[in-house]
């Protein structure tokens, strides 16, 4: 007898990233940022009391929404915290979306939006992404009609690239629910969207740790937005989200901006010298503006993948019809990028 919910019974539910045991590859499946995290989290964490942990964490996180409100500019009221950014978009679902309702994203995008839709009992609406280039529809919010709630990564995953930042004005304007702009790779993208909160009240920005912060094993993000909308989302979200320890060591990444600059710096200069590189082999990398790329390649993806992985290289694979021919590659050192363009040429030439 199953005694799940129906929806829950017909879903298939997220698959992660493999995060493997049974060897040592060059790990370039899951976006992880290659480098340590700040020496000042370092610190933070060899001076951690830990006779503090038998007191529940703050449940506010006041000093960390504080140090945030200091870098954006925003008043701690704008700022919600949550257990990485999977967290605060399971909270925007269970807030904005109605059981029975809908929400939309684009596709492909970040394949959680539909499990967190069917999670709430709810249906989701995919607008396809248009042309190689995997551009936002101009009638995207048409497309949503009757949504309560459009999710758009931006750089987007798994293609990286941008939308312009005129489409993201677009469907902020046309489309009546709530805009959740998930940048989780913003550090590495010349431009954001955090200014478009002053101009538009259904707009929320999300960031995580995970990646330029070199945090993904913490687990720790931002949703930022006006007070009427954290209001309705601090109803939902767990008592204590946020440990104790995340709190601390989170405030003290944040505040060490230049080593976050000089380590997004370096993944996008070894992006680039990756594009070229495999360009020359043959390879039809998207235009990227994260710490990936999604690479359309000259033998069958699936093919490569698994050639890649037999040699000690995990990339990622999404089969489907818009995904099928590409790997998405994370950006790792250079030694690491070197090593799959040298193993990938081999694997290419025969």
């Amino acid at each position: 007898m199953n005694y799940a919910r129906k929806n829950i019974t017909a879903m298939a539910g997220y698959t992660p990233g493999e995060q493997p045991q049974d060897r040592r590859y060059i790990k370039l499946n899951t976006n992880e940022n290659p480098y340590p995290p700040s020496p000042r989290l370092v610190k933070a964490l060899h001076e951690f009391d830990a006779a503090r942990l038998r007191l529940y964490p703050d449940p506010l996180c006041t000093e960390l929404r504080a140090a945030a409100a200091r870098l954006t500019g925003l008043d701690p009221e704008w700022i919600l915290c949550g257990n990485g950014s999977d967290d605060l978009l399971t909270i925007a679902v269970r807030t904005f979306v109605d059981q029975g309702g809908t929400l939309a994203h684009l596709e492909p995008s970040y394949s959680l939006y539909p499990v967190l839709a069917g999670l709430q009992g709810a249906r989701s609406v995919a607008v396809p992404l248009v042309g190689d280039g995997f551009e936002m529809p101009g009638d995207a919010a048409r497309q949503a009609a009757g949504c309560s709630l459009f999710l758009v990564a931006r750089p987007n995953a798994p293609t990286g690239n941008a939308f312009p930042l005129t489409a993201m004005h677009t469907l902020c304007r046309e489309f009546p629910g709530v805009v959740w702009i998930d940048e989780a790779y913003t550090d590495f993208c010349p431009d954001n969207c955090l200014d478009f909160l002053k101009q538009y009240p259904n707009v929320i920005v999300s960031r995580t740790f995970s990646k330029s912060h070199s945090l993904a094993g913490l687990r720790l993000g931002f949703a930022f937005a006006r007070p009427e909308l954290t209001e309705e989302m601090y109803k939902v979200k767990d008592s204590y989200n946020v440990s104790m320890l995340t709190q601390g060591l989170g405030k003290a990444a944040l505040e060490d901006q230049e080593y976050l600059r000089d380590c997004a710096d370096k993944i996008c200069r070894t992006r680039d010298w990756t594009v070229r590189e495999l360009k020359m082999l043959g390879c039809r990398p998207v235009p990227s503006a994260a710490n990936f790329l999604f690479v359309r390649t000259p033998q069958p993806a699936a093919e490569l993948f698994r050639s890649l992985r037999e040699r000690g290289i995990l990339v990622r694979y999404f089969p489907g019809r818009h995904t099928g021919d590409y790997l998405r590659i994370t950006v790792g050192t250079d030694e690491q990028m070197r090593e799959l363009i040298s193993v990938l040429g081999t694997i290419l030439k025969g």
